[in-house]
């Protein structure tokens, strides 16, 4: 019998604030141990909670973003458990009336194409602080520059079906909140959390199974890898005869596999009840309408235009919007080009990135402007030069050989890379090689196809790559004809 997967992911964004959730100090990143911790981080005796206006404004954003409902009244409520580094030993967050309710976040999925996923609630607390065990030879450091810090939790419905789709939804959110700015996404400094709930069923149950919560995945690879492990654990457990319990798992990336943390607690185990410091956080209507005012146009709805004005695919449109400084800089090449959006993609998404990826800078400070790539493009459109001499007249403009709007024109120039269209000069290049190659020439005379292509690659080298690549084989096919 075949097996299907379910998945729900719980992701904590870090809100980009300056200050904690109910204190004035610092949230930045890398300070000395403990030197960000106000009075009410630490829990002293007399201290009261005062709600960050910043942090709420964040959450309306991204309610919006989502198309959810924003509750005008909500409450805060305290999370009780004991950990050495929760001083105050419950967590302030919101449980029976989060701040934001329902929405949706729209993904391409591998195996069922263009699908939502359904947000349960998003609801803002308090983050603990960290234990640190590795410098202490045989006890624990803690460190309370992180307690207080902002975070909206984002909830999903159990909707993915597989380890693709929870990394396609993962990524969707991260670019989702970086481009309304709520969060910086920085994975690595623990700004971007995700949380995966995996079970499994027979296909076509109606009912869930049993799940387990993978904690604190902080990377996409080690998501698709701790789920796919998570998967197959639980189907063999299964088959076997076994029982899956519900739990909480580590992912262990050296090993590639997920281990058990502890047994998964319940809503009751944290004795959940309105945090009697905290009057409910009233949202209005002038509020929400002043927030919509600033808000940016969304990823989904600039792939739309896109896919309609410049015809581009769901797949080009989703990865030109990963950022919106990506998005922005495709959009200048696009107008610049002139009718050439589809190629500008292409260039985007396929030589720039790997110049990028290459030199470990992002989009923002690309050694090429979108402008100075917009007229590369414009000189292939208009036959100046070939798709392949505009690959090295690219990474001439990468390298700083010229600079500025007209660095390509400049550089075509200097190295007199115009491209041949004159026919007749085609045609002694081509009567050369067809003279030059007289044993390929009997081969596609003899039927092999292929011979084709080869006597167009020696036209082409002949001529250095600068003969029109169209005039050649229109000329060649002739010749042979």
């Amino acid at each position: 019998m075949t097996w299907e997967t379910v998945i729900g992911l719980e992701t904590h964004a870090q809100l980009s604030t300056a200050a904690k959730i109910f204190s004035g100090a610092s949230t930045a990143f890398g300070a000395a141990p403990n030197s960000q911790a106000a009075a009410v981080d630490l829990a002293l005796p007399g201290v009261l909670p005062v709600l960050n206006r910043g942090a709420v404004e964040r959450a309306i954003r991204f309610g919006l973003a989502v198309g959810a409902t924003i509750h005008r009244r909500s409450v805060f409520a305290r999370k009780n458990y004991f950990y050495p580094d929760l001083p105050k030993g419950y967590q302030i967050s919101q449980f029976e009336i989060p701040v934001v309710v329902g929405g949706s976040i729209g993904i391409l999925s591998p195996s069922r194409g263009e699908m939502r996923v359904n947000l349960t609630r998003a609801h803002l607390e308090e983050d603990a602080g960290k234990s640190l065990h590795e410098d202490f030879h045989g006890m624990s450091g803690i460190d309370l520059n992180r307690a207080g810090t902002p975070l909206l939790e984002i909830v999903t419905e159990p909707d993915m079906r597989s380890a693709d789709e929870a990394v396609a939804y993962a990524r969707a959110l991260h670019a989702l909140v970086r481009w309304i700015g709520i969060c910086d996404g920085n994975m690595q400094e623990g700004s971007f959390r995700c949380d995966a709930n995996v079970s499994v069923r027979r296909t076509g149950a109606t009912t869930l199974g049993t799940r387990c919560e993978i904690k604190n995945l902080n990377s996409f690879r080690f998501m698709q890898e701790a789920i796919d492990h998570e998967v197959r654990r639980q189907i063999e457990l299964i088959e076997d005869g076994g029982t899956v319990v519900q739990e909480t798992r580590l992912y262990d990336p050296d090993r590639r596999e997920t281990r058990s943390m502890r047994s998964k607690e319940d809503a009751q185990d944290y004795r959940y009840f309105p945090d009697p410091d905290l009057p409910p956080l009233m949202i209005d209507e002038a509020w929400i309408d002043r927030v919509r005012g600033e808000m940016p146009e969304l990823p989904e709805a600039m792939q739309a235009r896109w896919r309609t004005a410049y015809a581009l695919p769901a797949a080009d449109a989703q990865a030109l919007t990963a950022s919106r400084e990506l998005a922005a800089y495709f959009e200048v090449a696009a107008r610049t080009a002139g009718g050439e959006a589809r190629i500008v993609a292409n260039w985007v998404l396929g030589d720039l990135a790997a110049a990028l990826n290459r030199g470990g800078v992002e989009i923002a400070h690309a050694a090429v402007s979108a402008n100075a790539l917009a007229g590369l493009i414009r000189r292939i459109g208009d036959g100046t030069i070939s798709g392949r001499i505009a690959k090295d007249v690219f990474e001439a403009m990468w390298q700083g050989e010229a600079t500025g709007d007209d660095a390509a024109d400049v550089i075509i120039a200097r190295k007199g890379l115009r491209q041949i269209a004159d026919v007749g000069a085609i045609e002694k290049i081509v009567d050369d090689a067809l003279a030059a190659n007289a044993a390929i020439v009997a081969e596609y005379k003899a039927g092999k196809e292929k011979a084709f292509n080869s006597l167009v690659g020696k036209v082409m080298a002949a001529s250095k790559g600068k003969a029109n690549p169209a005039q050649v084989n229109a000329i060649l096919k002739q010749k042979l004809g």
